[in-house]
């Protein structure tokens, strides 16, 4: 049986590397790519505690957060569609149309 804390240091490998991700990048589809690892690294964890825990709560919690980032990924793929159309780029820096 594979210990708790394996599981977590996975999860915050996996986080970081997301948080590294976002942070330096700025590609717009590479931020959103790095936002799906932070979601995902934050499942493994619910579903570790939740099975040293015995408690089903936190794979329940999964399929929530599992829905949210899909929704979130249709959305912003709505959205990136939209933009590149307008300015034909996907650089987070480009993108200004919105600025008043």
């Amino acid at each position: 049986m594979v210990p708790l804390n394996w599981y977590l240091l996975l999860s915050a490998a996996v986080f970081f590397i997301g948080v590294a991700g976002f942070l330096s990048r700025r590609n717009i589809i590479i931020l959103f790519m790095s936002i799906e690892l932070m979601l995902n690294a934050t499942n493994i964890s619910l579903v570790a505690f939740s099975h040293y825990l015995l408690d089903m709560r936190g794979q329940i919690m999964v399929f929530f957060i599992i829905a949210v980032a899909a929704a979130e990924a249709v959305l912003g793929l709505a959205i990136i569609i939209a933009l590149f159309r307008n300015k034909a780029t996907t650089n987070v820096d480009e993108m200004n149309i919105m600025k008043g």
